[in-house]
């Protein structure tokens, strides 16, 4: 991962889960990385955490659903650092319900977080890519934008939504010198999955080996799993792969329906 060093990258929902990951593995290898999140807390500690290994984190709290937010972080990049060389948008939200359930508030946030936040993401981010004649820009899909889940379905088309972008992209920007790519991880360890084994009757270590049993690989994803995806994705050796979905899934699309 030498081609990240120096590497300025924007990281939505970047102080839990994937978007962690990616902000410690990017660091790690000498990017510049601004984390943007709504975890002052977190965010905060891992950036002063990260700062003090010698590696460049700066921490941007902000709400990926309001478009000032969004521009701040951008600027914040261009501010310090001179250019944005990558964003990863990649923050998101899950709510389980079926669609007979759905509140408008529901809606709006699944669809702000997972949809608006990355629209916002690029807005800002391409004309400062644009000005680079480089960048790219990936989001975190799911394999939910292929696969019906039960009591997601918001959520499922907040993600497939994320694809369809991503590929109109392709054909406004790409000529300008921008990539547009997406990784699409399956079962994954983190906080947001374990969030959604709240209210089963087994402990979610139980529920964890149930899924673990059915997926090929036999486990479950971990975030670092997607984020040195993602890391390669980044790089100039990815340089030709543009407008296309990455699956971090263990196999998981590979099985049969019943």
């Amino acid at each position: 991962m030498s081609h990240l060093k120096d590497q300025v990258i924007l990281v939505t929902g970047g102080t839990s889960g994937i978007g962690q990951a990616c902000t410690e593995l990017f660091t790690e290898h000498g990017a510049k990385v601004i984390a943007m999140s709504i975890q002052a807390e977190q965010g905060e500690a891992l950036a002063n955490r990260l700062q003090a290994e010698g590696r460049t984190c700066l921490f941007h709290y902000g709400d990926v659903r309001r478009e000032e937010d969004v521009r701040a972080a951008v600027e914040l990049a261009v501010s310090r650092f001179g250019r944005l060389d990558a964003a990863c948008a990649n923050a998101g939200v899950l709510r389980t319900q079926k669609i007979t359930q759905v509140t408008v508030d529901d809606f709006n946030l699944v669809l702000g977080v997972n949809l608006l936040g990355p629209i916002w993401v690029c807005k800002y981010a391409i004309p400062v890519m644009e000005q680079q004649a480089k960048g790219c820009i990936c989001f975190t899909t799911s394999v939910a934008s292929e696969i019906g889940f039960p009591e997601h379905g918001v959520y499922c088309a907040s993600k497939a939504g994320l694809v369809a972008l991503m590929r109109c992209l392709v054909t406004d920007h790409s000529p300008k010198g921008i990539r547009f790519v997406a990784v699409s991880p399956g079962t994954i360890d983190t906080p947001m999955l374990a969030s959604s084994c709240e209210g089963w009757d087994k402990p979610k270590e139980e529920l964890y080996a149930d899924v673990a049993r059915k997926i090929p690989v036999r486990r479950l994803g971990q975030p670092i799993d997607v984020a040195r995806v993602i890391g390669f994705l980044l790089s100039d050796e990815a340089g030709y792969i543009n407008g296309s979905v990455v699956y971090v899934e263990g196999g998981t699309l590979a099985l049969p329906p019943w």
